[in-house]
């Protein structure tokens, strides 16, 4: 689905992590290399996600580490530092993935490019996301648990934002038509996107029927909309079998709804 290889930044809400380990797990399964990084902060992994973590804001220091851990196994975790008191991983600056990415060392490169502080919704600050210029697949995630809950702290991150860019008062309920807005303004989930970048997104948590039929109203919003600048609709779990549900291809055109 996503090709022979190239850069994958997440942005978004609601699962981030999650699906860049599973995507790392389903790219090494097949026999492909895969680094996972961050350009932000990320809790550092489970020996589930990943065995080998190497730290160091240096691309040619990682690089170096990684050929010869690459001798035997497929996936790297890397970071450039590890910061205790939060328990997370500091992330590389995004021209350090840009270096390792023309370097071809790793067929894939999954990065971290935004925060969510685990809520399942956001539309990002002015300084977000963290974008790689060499990203080749921008994926913006969506929280389906937060979709028909009240706007409010709980469910959404950066709430100021997400309010100014939908025209919901606090405490509204977040419906479709929000998250539809969300994913084709301008200033919202898919913000600064790399031009040459395919706009992809995950409606994640459709592991319960109710989020399920959210997931499909939002690819049916978008389907009906002339110009989105997005290629494809994903519905899914990323923390269940199978993770994909149901992929809803759209007219991939250029531009944004203002």
């Amino acid at each position: 689905m996503l090709g022979d290889g190239g850069v994958v930044s997440l942005v978004g809400a609601g699962g981030k992590t999650s699906l860049m380990f599973r995507l790392a797990y389903e790219l090494a399964e097949v026999g492909q290399t895969v680094l996972t990084t961050t350009t932000t902060k990320i809790f550092e992994p489970s020996p589930d996600q990943a065995t080998q973590l190497i730290l160091t804001a240096s691309a040619s220091e990682l690089m170096g580490q990684a050929r010869a851990l690459l001798q035997s196994q497929l996936h790297i975790c890397a970071a450039a530092a590890r910061l205790p008191e939060q328990g997370k991983l500091d992330g590389l600056l995004p021209e350090v993935v840009e270096e390792i990415s023309k370097s071809r060392l790793f067929q894939w490169i999954i990065v971290e490019a935004d925060g969510a502080a685990r809520r399942p919704l956001k539309v990002p600050a002015d300084h977000e996301p963290v974008i790689p210029a060499t990203t080749t697949h921008l994926v913006g995630v969506v929280g389906l648990n937060g979709v028909g809950r009240p706007l409010s702290d709980q469910w959404v991150f950066r709430l100021r934002q997400f309010a100014e860019l939908t025209g919901l008062e606090i405490g509204a309920i977040v419906n479709e038509t929000a998250i539809t807005k969300v994913l084709v303004d301008k200033k919202g989930i898919f913000k600064d996107a790399p031009d040459k970048a395919e706009r992809i997104v995950f409606c994640n948590q459709a592991d319960i029927s109710q989020n399920l039929a959210t997931g499909r109203r939002i690819a049916q919003n978008l389907l009906k909309m002339e110009t989105t600048g997005i290629k494809r609709v994903v519905i899914g779990q990323a923390h269940c079998d199978p993770p994909v549900l149901e992929v809803y291809d759209l007219n991939a055109q250029s531009g944004y709804d203002d």
